[in-house]
């Protein structure tokens, strides 16, 4: 997929609307005023929290710094974890048990959490320097989520919504980590449920960016990049149904019907083993290229051997032509067969409704 200086190949998060330095004095504002405060969509509290001593120190300088913010200017503000470990609710992100859960070399020992964000993307991705690459973001609610054809999503509770950062130095795989990162979710998923003696939930990919459950859309991916100091700086948001029934379904509404066990998933188990899952799959793919991921990938995606109406403008006329899905082209596109056995690269066109009669055909 070309890229720009700033490149999206990825769709929105799942979402249920549209629409250390020297010691720090802990502050005296409560948790409970600043989720008031939050009400506000002109607010936001970033809570920072860190695996190790490292990470600590680095979030004792960040706020120490005020270095974070918000774009379109939302007022910020910044807290410790150590601020707030006694004024968390029930509902909450814990971050005792993500941390604990967590196996990973680098991802996601850095920790911004918040009760009430515009966007965990935002926070990444307008950050990213400032951060430790590896860092990750999560929300308890998010009321500005971006997305695909700049679709803006609000996601209540019970939706795992997180972004995290990594640098890249390959552009020509760059859109593909949408990919490794999908198949990380599926993994972590199903991770979980094992773990836990719970039935297997099969989440399922549709492509490119969309997480579905028995023919319903539980989640999606958002990836965006910038090309700086010759790296592509990534910022990958993911956004998944746990535990919210409305309007489709979650994970564990499914896990309901199918069991009388009453241990639902949890949104920190399933962020932790994402991350377990997902840095040995960017590892492999850095190392081998997505063909190492390819097999995996086929086994857990919607589409092999699908076939889709592709819909062509000749003159003022609409084509429809008839292609079988085979797999993947080297630059991510879908690469298909059509009825006179002739190779074709699809790309969608961004402007369906219907995602696979918006596709363009390329002769390969």
């Amino acid at each position: 997929m070309p890229l720009s200086n700033l490149s999206r190949f990825a769709s929105p998060a799942i979402s249920l609307c549209r629409r250390s330095p020297s010691y720090q004095k802990p502050s005296h504002l409560s948790f409970s005023l600043a989720a008031a405060a939050m009400d506000c969509d002109a607010s936001c509290s970033l809570i920072l929290c860190g695996k190790s001593t490292a990470e600590a120190e680095t979030a004792a300088r960040l706020k120490s710094s005020n270095a974070l913010n918000l774009p379109d200017n939302i007022e910020t503000s910044v807290f410790l974890q150590s601020e707030m470990e006694n004024q968390l609710r029930d509902e909450s992100f814990n971050v005792l048990l993500f941390m604990n859960s967590l196996s990973t070399a680098r991802f996601g020992w850095f920790l911004v959490w918040s009760p009430r964000l515009s966007s965990t993307h935002d926070v990444v991705s307008h950050n990213f320097c400032e951060l430790p690459i590896g860092s990750a973001c999560v929300a308890d609610v998010q009321f500005k989520g971006r997305g695909r054809t700049k679709n803006v999503w609000e996601s209540p509770r019970g939706c795992l919504m997180y972004s995290f950062t990594l640098q890249m130095e390959d552009g020509r795989v760059v859109p593909l980590i949408q990919y490794v990162v999908s198949l990380a979710v599926t993994e972590a998923v199903k991770d979980v449920c094992d773990r836990n003696g719970l039935p297997y939930i099969d989440v399922k990919i549709k492509w490119p960016n969309d997480l579905y459950l028995n023919g319903l859309k539980v989640g999606g991916i958002l990836c965006t990049s910038t090309y700086r100091s010759k790296k592509f700086h990534v910022s990958a948001g993911v956004g998944l149904n746990v535990d919210n029934e409305q309007p489709t379904t979650c994970l564990n509404a499914v896990l309901k019907d199918m069991s009388a066990i009453s241990s639902p998933l949890r949104r920190e188990e399933i962020l932790a083993a994402f991350f377990n899952k997902f840095e040995k799959l960017f590892d492999l793919f850095i190392d081998q290229g997505f063909k190492s991921l390819e097999e995996l990938y086929y086994r857990t995606w919607l589409h092999s051997g699908q076939r889709v109406i592709v819909q062509e403008k000749n003159g003022d006329q609409i084509v429809e032509n008839v292609v079988t899905i085979q797999g993947l082209t080297s630059s991510g596109y879908l690469l298909a067969t059509g009825d006179d056995n002739q190779m074709y690269e699809l790309h969608p066109d961004g402007n369906s409704f219907d995602f696979f009669k918006g596709l363009v055909r390329r002769k390969l």
